[in-house]
């Protein structure tokens, strides 16, 4: 397999470009060229330690470990070192025991944290719920020149329940926050979602039905990106920038079966979920 090196070169002239030399420099152009400097250096996650948590999507053992896994792809490209928790089936409700087995095994000594999850509780019907629990309370205050009193306002506590969707990413990404408080925490969004014919006691409609409880697989997504804002983590949307799309019938050779699992993305399609992944890692910073 030929090694893909995705460093960076950006040239005076404005182009952002894929490829070069393992090593950082900078390289002058010919007499007379457009590009007066090239300079190249190799992706921030560069031989990073990273844990992955999720369900069968990043499961190692996906269809008997027939399909390559997207972390997998970004281990070859750049080095990468996984620590991969993600177990098929699993749920939100799964992610404080992923995070308890990495600190059990590692400790302190990971770089970074991604979460791809949400698809399953979408699939059993989990309610979504809500972030927080309000009632009114009584608070001190003085913002008017006067001096300070108390008087009745709505006040919010986090809802830390593990019957609803939202109370379930709250109960998992306070225990992710308070065990890695310096640890760059990234969320994903599910992917879209084809139809899945597993046996006559699973069958998973596609994307475009509601689920046991009424509700979409983009209400599960948005979750994800509204969790990002509530608990300053990054969000990559995985469900818009895989470019993974099993409702069109021209795009199923990504997945693992035509007829049985638009579910499943095959090795093409792990492929490119971490050239993706790639890109989007650009953007944040993994914290020393």
């Amino acid at each position: 397999m030929t090694r893909y090196q995705p460093l960076l070169t950006l040239c005076l002239s404005g182009a952002l470009l894929l490829g070069g030399n393992a090593a950082a420099e900078a390289q002058p152009a010919a007499p007379h060229s457009s590009v007066q400097t090239a300079i190249t250096y190799t992706h921030p996650w560069q031989g990073k330690k990273v844990a992955f948590f999720g369900d069968s999507i990043t499961d190692p053992n996906l269809k008997g470990g027939q399909i390559k896994n997207y972390w997998s792809f970004l281990q070859d490209w750049i080095g990468i070192t996984p620590y991969v928790y993600a177990i098929s089936g699993r749920q939100w409700n799964d992610i404080p025991r992923q995070t308890a087995q990495l600190k059990k095994e590692h400790g302190d000594d990971v770089d970074s944290i991604l979460i791809l999850m949400g698809t399953n509780d979408y699939n059993k019907g989990l309610p979504l719920g809500e972030w927080f629990d309000e009632q009114m309370e009584e608070v001190e205050y003085a913002n008017d020149g006067r001096p300070k009193r108390t008087g009745p306002r709505r006040h919010r506590t986090l809802s830390l329940t593990d019957t609803t969707y939202r109370g379930r990413i709250n109960l998992a990404l306070k225990q992710l926050k308070q065990t890695y408080p310096t640890k760059q925490i990234i969320l994903m969004t599910p992917l879209h979602r084809g139809r899945a014919y597993f046996n006559d006691s699973n069958v998973q409609p596609d994307e475009n039905y509601q689920n046991t409880c009424g509700a979409y697989i983009d209400a599960y997504v948005e979750a994800v990106k509204e969790a990002g804002n509530l608990w300053a983590m990054p969000v990559i949307d995985l469900n818009a920038v895989s470019g993974l799309q099993p409702m069109v019938q021209e795009q199923l050779d990504y997945f693992w079966d035509k007829e049985n699992d638009r579910l499943h993305p095959n090795t093409q399609g792990q492929q490119r979920m971490g050239r993706a992944i790639l890109q989007q890692l650009l953007l944040y910073p993994v914290m020393e």
